[in-house]
């Protein structure tokens, strides 16, 4: 496989990109390939991975030129989390879609092809990974790479492709404006989850005044007020409604 092009890393900092690792290669038969890492499993992921695999299939044509010269388009996309939550997808962490015919199970091949690999659902064991399938140690080098050494992840992966990984892994930490990117972008990462988890909590939280305001109001025989219109309160506005709520309620229980 040769690489062609790179995004640049740089640029997806300043703009806030939710994407970790964006390459664009062709393999040895032609094959256009986009592979991503995601930070995080968003609602519109997928329209967006198939969107670049239908970005590359048609960018391959010039003014001109034949279909003959089309080459499959493949976009791969690597989740941290799980995509697809259903019970029969729990233990699956790699799907592969393809254009098909569901009724007549013809498929058109060589066009347009996305996968999802879904990390967290790896069952992986540093014990038994040197013979691994070869999907699993992929898994295992981008979950756990940055906990091993050089020399014990070239034992675990004997492997030649992941042999040369390792060396680009040791060429990144050996130039330091390589290991600075590096650390700015390990340093994003973490920032970026971490206000995804900031946002989680503080929404159940707000959800919860939300909800007791609600409850109070009906004690008090009052109309619910609308979900929507307290969601534009401030956390002190919403705090200040549950005490004013609980201060009626308390007024009524002590006069009764």
């Amino acid at each position: 496989m040769s690489r062609f092009s790179t995004r640049s890393v740089y640029r997806e900092f300043a703009d806030a990109k939710q994407i970790v690792l964006d390459v664009r290669a062709r393999d040895s038969v032609g094959r256009q390939l986009n592979i991503e890492m995601q930070v995080s499993v968003l609602s519109w992921l997928l329209q967006r991975v198939v969107y670049y695999a239908c970005s590359m299939f048609v960018e391959q044509l010039s003014e001109g030129d034949g279909y003959h010269k089309l080459n499959a388009a493949v976009s791969i996309c690597l989740l941290p989390n799980a995509l697809f939550k259903e019970e029969s997808a729990r233990n699956v962490p790699h799907h592969r879609f393809r254009l098909v015919d569901p009724e007549q199970k013809r498929e058109l091949p060589d066009m347009i092809e996305v996968h999802t690999v879904e990390l967290s659902k790896f069952d992986l064991d540093e014990d038994t990974i040197s013979t691994a399938s070869d999907i699993e140690q992929w898994a295992f080098f981008f979950l756990y790479a940055d906990q091993y050494d050089s020399e014990r992840l070239r034992e675990l992966l004997p492997g030649v492709e992941f042999q040369q990984a390792i060396s680009v892994i040791e060429t990144i930490a050996a130039k330091t404006e390589d290991r600075k990117m590096y650390d700015q972008r390990q340093k994003a990462l973490r920032d970026h989850q971490w206000g995804l988890n900031t946002a989680r909590e503080e929404g159940r939280e707000e959800g919860a005044r939300i909800g007791q305001i609600q409850l109070l109001e009906s004690l008090l025989g009052q109309a619910p007020s609308a979900a929507d219109c307290l969601l534009k309160c401030s956390r002190d506005e919403l705090d200040s409604r549950i005490e004013e709520l609980q201060t009626e309620l308390r007024s009524r229980g002590s006069n009764s």
